[in-house]
């Protein structure tokens, strides 16, 4: 049985041989500036021994972590397996991240080296030397150099071994870097592969495609190593293309697709077309679909959008999905666990809360080892860790309800934390920033509900002087200078004071309710044309 992601790929592909592992459509590589076409396994197996030799020979070895800022290229994957064949951690970095994110992801990752895009490169060494930890920043077409800190002894690794490092915003400040094991990679392929009813994965003969980030475990953990584990082929963009979507997904010929909330909305809004029905798509998998739009949008194109539940912490091993019948289309069911899913709904003192009273869902494994597939711990957190097991259930912070019949639907996110168009964004993360402009004496930060994006950031702002619409945007674009553009106010309104307890921290039940009511009196400025991504 094999025990890590390189083992696994390694045995698919001298198995698979000339089939087709990863698809680049002409669109992406022209955006990408690579190749067009499908790499067969054949083909990436040379190219990851390739790098697995080179690595190797400058001392890549167990305990090093590298860092991967490469968008959805196929060149994530190559260095991904050669690194995990030696023992390696990798570090998927977002490509929204700016300067103070940077700084801190390598410092606290500890980090010995970057394999990154051309462009990047000058920030991320910046952002490395001001973080104390100067590590050799390369692109793909430079020689390897050796690893910051010296070198180490390679190893096969197993399913305990750390096969990467996930950074995920929380509901506290900084991101928490999730460490996930090997056996969390290889049980999410598996989960995929055997789960079954509507989600009916054939050997040797699928295509996915998905515009999701490598940078997240759905792409990461849950698409790459579904196709990985059948033999099947991924075709992965650059992201959601609402007007090329359908042409990609016949050019890729895909039998299945991966989707968030976003999506079906914006592809709902698009002029109904006799090509709608025109592809090869047996089902989508994910989550967050409008339920006023999940009954029109099969009826329009002809295949079930599966809502599913799971987060970067529970990894396959707590997934839960709507992939048998019925699936109460339009209530935001996303379906019952599994018998190997234990779940708890309490309410706030921690009480089974009643059948169709909303309350926190906990989950944890069933059987002797509750976090099986499961994330290993927050690094260098055990206090974060130990507070999400707290009782031996995993905490999630989503607030769900289950009906009579036991299936769970979901209702919200707890307080103050903003999903954004699939991103999770932590309110304390955002203040913190922009506590730091000189025309900001206080900031607070909450959501707001976004017809597009699910929810949309809105910050109130006690200002220094000068309130107004110009030092809206201002804010606005210094803010994304400093942080991801996702995390950037889309509105902004000024006040003469904000909600405080008594310890003079944000109130945040009172600071969502003041949200709502200046949003109703139209105080926001609307600064959302703004945010964009930074090139």
């Amino acid at each position: 049985m094999t025990a890590t992601v390189y083992a696994r790929f390694r045995e698919t592909a001298l198995r698979r041989g000339e089939a087709g592992f990863f698809n680049v459509l002409p669109e992406t590589a022209g955006i990408y500036g690579i190749a067009a076409g499908e790499i067969s396994y054949r083909a990436m197996l040379d190219r990851v021994e390739h790098w697995r030799s080179a690595l190797a020979s400058q001392g890549y070895g167990e305990g090093h972590r590298v860092g991967l800022l490469l968008q959805n290229r196929p060149v994530f994957i190559e260095l991904w397996f050669a690194l995990n064949a030696l023992g390696v951690s990798v570090v998927p970095i977002n490509p929204d991240l700016r300067m103070s994110e940077l700084e801190y992801i390598i410092a606290h990752s500890e980090m010995n080296a970057a394999f990154v895009l051309a462009e990047r490169r000058d920030e991320v060494e910046t952002a490395a030397r001001q973080a104390g930890r100067p590590i050799p920043v390369v692109t793909d077409q430079d020689d390897i150099p050796a690893p910051f800190g010296g070198a180490r002894p390679a190893t096969a690794g197993d399913g305990a071994s750390e096969c990467a490092l996930l950074y995920t915003s929380g509901t506290t400040g900084q991101p928490k870097g999730c460490v996930l094991t090997n056996t969390y990679f290889l049980h999410s392929g598996n989960w995929y592969r055997d789960v079954g009813g509507l989600i009916d994965l054939k050997p040797e003969g699928e295509r996915m495609i998905t515009p999701l980030p490598l940078f997240h475990m759905n792409a990461m953990a849950v698409s790459l190593m579904a196709m990985l584990s059948v033999g099947g082929s991924l075709t992965m963009l650059d992201r959601f293309h609402p007007r090329t979507w359908w042409a990609s997904v016949r050019d890729s010929r895909a039998t299945c697709l991966h989707y968030l909330g976003v999506m079906p909305s914006m592809l709902m809004s698009a002029p109904a077309s006799e090509q709608d029905k025109v592809h090869t798509v047996r089902f989508g998998f994910g989550a967050g679909v409008d339920k006023l739009l999940h009954a029109p949008f099969e009826q329009r194109f002809g295949f079930p959008l599966l809502e599913a539940w799971a987060m970067t912490e529970t990894g396959s091993g707590g997934v839960i999905a709507a992939n048998v019948e019925p699936r109460k289309i339009g209530t935001s069911c996303f379906g019952r666990p599994a018998p190997e899913v234990d779940v708890r709904i309490v309410d706030d003192s921690g009480h089974e809360a009643p059948v169709g009273t909303p309350g926190e869902l906990l989950v944890r494994r069933a059987g002797a080892d509750p976090r099986y597939g499961f994330f290993r711990e927050y690094l260098k957190n055990p206090e974060a860790t130990a507070e999400a097991w707290d009782g031996g259930w995993l905490h999630t912070g989503d607030i769900v309800s289950r009906d009579a019949d036991g299936d769970l639907h979901f209702v919200d996110r707890k307080k103050n934390v903003i999903r954004r168009s699939g991103e999770n964004i932590a309110a304390v993360e955002v203040e913190s920033v922009l506590n730091r402009h000189p025309a900001i004496r206080q900031a607070a930060v909450a959501a707001t509900p976004d017809q597009v994006r699910g929810d949309e950031v809105a910050a109130v702002i006690i200002a220094e002087a000068g309130a107004g619409r110009a030092l809206a945007e201002e804010v606005v674009r210094w803010s994304l200078e400093q942080m991801a553009y996702y995390k950037a106010p889309g509105w902004i309104c000024f006040v003469d004071s904000l909600p405080l307890t008594a310890t003079e921290k944000i109130q945040r039940g009172g600071l969502k309710d003041l949200v709502a009511k200046l949003m109703s009196d139209g105080a926001f400025f609307d600064l959302r044309d703004l945010k964009k991504r930074q090139v």
